[in-house]
């Protein structure tokens, strides 16, 4: 895991080692240290940068978050469909607009998932320790993704390619004697980055409908547009392939793991935790799984007497969403550290409306589309293991 402290340390270390270098240093030596240096600044930078957008995640509400109360989806695409946007509809789409290609009504992504907090970008020189953009963090929001549900990291308003620097390796410590010089070592970095990719939906409205009060059309219009792509985030979320046009998903970029004590799904449910606890990987963890394991999990006995969930999980949350496809006829079962799984926005959400397709019925078909990307940023805080429940648990004979 990234860690301040080891950067701050590791900057220390080499601060000292130029310093020893004296009053007149070899060039080379300086120039090389001079460099590590500063690419340790820039990732300390980074790294802090991205610790106070997480510790805001529970951040007062601010002025832009009452005044988008107001917005209006059904108005937006009514407006927009006549190409004649006012108010607070026509102000956000002009800012969401800013630098892209649009093809209808841009809409923010927080009338869709919930309420988000936006902030500008900053541009840096791409490499391995240095991110090319740096973008925001949203609040948490509604429970639409279910992998969102669990705490993952959405990062909004980015404009250009985004690489996360991560730490892979550390320096090592050791002992010494009096007045005795330390072994040098070195920390080592590679990147994390996200791209944006385009999903999209499709949705009819009959004429009847438009014409109905603007309530309706508007919790029709947000929860649609909400089931359409949440759907298609947390599928790519959790099993995506790169060959579908989609991101990589967790049970396809992490191996499935063996787990040593098949004889109960809490020892199962154990072995997960403790993979993570094996590599000190820390913060908000919690299962994601399927109804169909849950279903067989509600009904787990011994002795007669039902287990309950908490029990069986150790305490831990459980999320259940049919975006959690079988793996080899069993079911999976996923533990994770859920702030590494990374859910990147490059654009509001783009409605184009069509009047002339349904022309005849008077209907209007909306097209919308999302850019967006999904990352895990240290791949030790996910595990998972596809597993099969005997619901009486008495006699230990169980295969979960």
């Amino acid at each position: 895991m990234t860690n301040i402290f080891h950067l701050r340390e590791t900057r220390s270390t080499k601060l000292a080692a130029i310093k020893a270098l004296g009053d007149n240093p070899d060039t080379a030596a300086f120039t090389a240290l001079e460099t590590e240096i500063r690419a340790l600044d820039g990732q300390i930078k980074n790294a802090s940068t991205i610790a106070e957008f997480e510790r805001a995640e529970a951040a007062p509400d601010t002025g832009m978050e009452r005044e988008m109360r107001s917005y209006s989806v059904a108005k937006a695409i009514r407006e927009g469909n006549a190409d004649n946007l006012t108010g607070v509809e026509r102000e956000m789409h002009d800012e969401l607009s800013k630098g892209r290609e649009v093809r209808g009504i841009m809409i923010p992504t927080s009338m869709i998932f919930g309420s988000e907090n936006r902030a500008m970008l900053t541009t840096g020189t791409a490499g391995n320790t240095v991110a090319t953009n740096l973008g925001g963090l949203i609040d948490r929001v509604r429970p639409v993704l279910a992998v969102q549900s669990l705490g993952a990291t959405v990062i909004s308003g980015l404009t250009g390619n985004l690489d996360l620097p991560r730490l892979t390796s550390g320096p090592t410590a050791y002992w010494v004697n009096e007045d005795e010089p330390t072994t040098a070592s070195d920390a080592a970095f590679d990147k994390v980055s996200l791209k944006p990719k385009t999903v999209s939906g499709e949705m009819y409205l009959s004429r009847r409908l438009q014409l109905q009060n603007g309530v309706a059309l508007e919790n029709v219009l947000r929860q649609d547009l909400a089931f359409v792509l949440a759907q298609a985030l947390d599928a790519a979320a959790i099993n995506g392939l790169a060959a579908n046009k989609q991101p990589v998903g967790i049970l396809n970029a992490i191996a499935e793991m063996v787990t040593t004590s098949p004889a109960f799904i809490s020892d199962t449910a154990a072995d997960l935790i403790s993979a993570l606890e094996l590599d000190d990987v820390t913060g908000t963890t919690g299962f994601l799984t399927n109804p169909s394991l849950m279903g067989q999990a509600r009904k787990v006995k011994t002795l007669g007497r039902t287990i309950p969930i908490s029990e069986l999980f150790h305490g831990e949350r459980v999320v259940s969403t049919n975006q959690v496809p079988k793996k080899g006829g069993k079911d999976p079962l996923i533990f994770g550290a859920w702030a590494n799984l990374l859910i990147g926005y490059w654009s509001g959400v783009d409605i184009l409306a069509n009047p002339y397709t349904d022309a005849s019925k008077g209907g209007l078909r909306l097209h919308a589309f999302l850019d967006a990307d999904i990352a895990i940023r240290h791949p030790e805080a996910f595990a998972w293991t596809s597993t099969e429940i005997e619901t009486d648990q008495t006699t230990g004979n169980n295969n979960g």
